[in-house]
């Protein structure tokens, strides 16, 4: 064939027997517009189907010996899989025996006909680059700037207090400390990407990126901008210019030129755990990409997660200690047995300094929970109260009376405690409209604000007001709360979840950042080691000291573990496949839904690449498995066998 007529295709399926190259010959019409990076429509010989797919490669020959069947169209003549992308996505693939086009599909947006259109006919101007960025914030003079220049991957604590942008606006200092370094890449001609968990994140990090670059050179990628918008800013960080791409978890997948720098904030929170196959976290997705283009890594936080602090300790993650940072002013406080009429459960000390800071300006009230009604654990043991009918939450209605499922209605008039046998229950929650209205009635005179992922309030003024929010609901106050209490700190450490203590840490950590300088900061009815932590700001001690404990136990992340969800034998199967490699230990199978088994493989980091090629090959033979239909009989359901490497539902 002449040079560039055969067409390496990655199909877009979801099937693991298709996750390779397919040569294709590329007929002479296709000549001039079959690049590398478009999308095609290749046909498929089983039952004579067509499938998308995407032109990875062209080459002069093909292994393959017979004739080749031809692309059946180009979608689309301009090149949208960037080869680095395309790298990264075949890599983290592999890391968790996934499809690599389930990962561009993360990576790439739906194509919008028009919006290419016009973009290939006016490409736009992206605007000047930064003549000379200030010095980052929060960190040793030059040493962040030293080590963007570098490639370092660095961990940096976050200065937790808000700033005031030179626009007036109020942010995390956090903000700006990511908007600077960028603003450093940027003006050395560098791309950067930077992954944040939410659009209140978001929000910030824009307002301060205004303010050290052209708005031209920031291209914003996440799931509220409309399917064009989003399709305008991805074809936009394809080109050659030097970008800021900011946006949530798949936009570390973004396209970009010369890439220097990749920052995540705030990496443990629940929101940057990918739910979509094959489940790979930013955070390691972003340690993979680093590594293939040698750009700088940051990883920001006001409390370090336990995977960051094992890079750490083994050297892979310089940690930089901060500078110029003021401690919030924490004030652990016991729950009182019995609250004052009105004081929405807050203890005398913490109301006492809430009627007076409520003079001066806002003050932050943090509940665990939004609704009304009031949650019940045992008296006792503090085990949380669920009802014996069908195990659902034990609650106060919200009209008052007995306390009642709130799934089913029972009444919870006989209950008794499984763990302990005590009969009386305590209320550990109530919810934040509950709160407010208490507070209502507290403050007859004074702005109630109730913020929510149903009623979400991004900002408040610096006027006199309570905030009722519930965890990760917290707006920023112009200059900072006057006074900030955290409640249902018992509560919020019932869940049941090997990192409860680390998610409670960092939502209290989150809520302390917004306070003002010298502002009290009420820990109400937590002690202990989390207490301490928090009060003298020493949250990567936390996280050293959790991780040997893990590390006794063979817990993540200590260890790498992989769910394997599946029947009897399918399992049995999976693990029997796994076993023999060192390093390997199996805990199961126990049941999972379905009428399924699931089985959990710890394994070493060293271990991870063997284990997952076996457990690729087992999901290629049980998806390829022949099943012959019987005659009289329903078609039988296909086999099941799912895979997740460091899957975040593992307790």
């Amino acid at each position: 064939m002449p040079g560039g007529a055969v067409a390496r295709v990655l199909v877009d399926s979801p099937l693991p027997q298709l996750d390779q190259f397919f040569d294709y010959s590329v007929p002479e019409r296709f000549r001039a517009s079959a690049r590398p990076g478009v999308r095609v429509r290749v046909p498929l010989r089983t039952g004579g189907r067509i499938a998308d797919g995407w032109l990875v490669e062209l080459a002069d020959t093909s292994e393959y010996g017979g004739r080749l069947s031809e692309l059946e169209d180009v979608v689309s003549e301009v090149p949208l899989l960037m080869p680095e992308v395309w790298a990264l996505a075949r890599a983290v693939a592999d890391r968790a025996a996934g499809n690599a086009s389930d990962v561009l599909r993360l990576a790439i947006p739906s194509r919008y006909v028009r919006v290419e259109r016009t973009w290939v006919a006016a490409p736009g101007d992206p605007g000047p680059l930064p003549d000379t960025p200030p010095a980052i914030h929060g960190a040793p003079a030059g040493r962040v700037e030293a080590g963007i220049a570098r490639g370092e991957r660095m961990s940096l604590s976050a200065d937790p207090r808000p700033l005031r942008l030179p626009t007036g606006e109020w942010v995390g200092a956090w903000a700006v400390t990511i908007a600077v370094a960028a603003a450093h890449a940027l003006a050395a001609g560098r791309s950067s990407i930077l992954v944040v968990p939410d659009y209140r994140d978001q929000g910030q990090l824009e307002a301060a990126l205004a303010a050290s670059v052209d708005p031209r050179r920031v291209l914003r990628t996440d799931a509220r901008q409309s399917g064009g918008e989003r399709y305008r800013a991805f074809l936009d960080a394809t080109r050659d210019e030097a970008r800021i791409v900011i946006g949530n978890r798949s936009t570390v997948y973004a396209p970009a030129a010369r890439l220097g720098l990749i920052a995540i904030w705030d990496d443990g929170d629940a929101l940057l755990n990918e739910p979509l196959a094959p489940g790979v976290h930013p955070r390691d997705a972003a340690l993979v990409r680093q590594e293939q283009s040698g750009s700088a890594l940051l990883l920001m936080a006001h409390t370090r997660s336990v995977e960051v602090e094992r890079l750490v300790e083994i050297g892979w993650v310089h940690d930089i200690a901060p500078v110029g940072s003021a401690k919030p002013r924490i004030i652990p406080t016991e729950q009182q047995a019995t609250p004052e009429p009105g004081s929405a459960r807050i203890p005398s000390a913490a109301w006492r300094q809430a009627q007076e800071a409520v003079r001066e300006g806002p003050v932050l009230v943090q509940v665990a929970r939004p609704g009304n009604a009031p949650l019940l654990a045992c008296d006792r043991c503090r085990e949380p109260a669920r009802c014996a009918a069908c195990g659902g939450t034990l609650a106060v209605p919200r009209s008052g009376g007995d306390p009642g499922c709130v799934l089913c209605g029972t009444r919870a008039s006989a209950w008794r405690c499984p763990v302990c046998d005590g009969t009386k229950l305590r209320v550990v929650t109530v919810g934040a409209s509950r709160t407010a209205e208490e507070l209502g009635r507290a403050f007859p005179r004074t702005r109630i604000i109730l913020s929510d992922g149903e009623r979400p309030v991004l900002k408040v003024d610096a006027e006199p007001g309570l905030v009722v929010a519930t965890r990760g609901a917290e707006p920023i106050a112009d200059g900072g709360y006057r006074a900030v209490l955290l409640l249902d700190g018992e509560r919020m450490l019932l869940r049941e979840s090997l990192r409860v203590a680390e998610d409670c840490l960092r939502w209290w950590s989150n809520a302390s950042a917004l306070a003002a300088p010298g502002a009290p900061v009420f820990l109400v009815g937590v002690a202990g080691t989390l207490a301490t932590a928090l009060s003298t700001w020493r949250q990567a001690e936390w996280a050293a000291t959790e991780l040997a404990a893990r590390r006794a136990l063979r817990f993540p992340p200590a260890v790498r573990v992989a769910s394997i969800t599946a029947s009897n034998a399918a399992v049995a199967r999976a693990v029997e496949a796994v076993r023999a490699i060192e390093g390997v230990d199996v805990l199961g199978p126990a049941p999972a839904d379905d009428g399924l088994e699931r089985a959990i493989v710890r394994f070493d980091y060293a271990a991870g690449a063997p284990v997952a090629r076996e457990l690729r090959a087992e999901m290629i033979r049980v998806a390829t498995e022949r099943r012959r239909p019987v005659a009289g009989r329903p078609a039988r359901r296909p086999p099941v066998l799912r895979v997740r490497f460091d899957d975040p539902d593992v307790p």
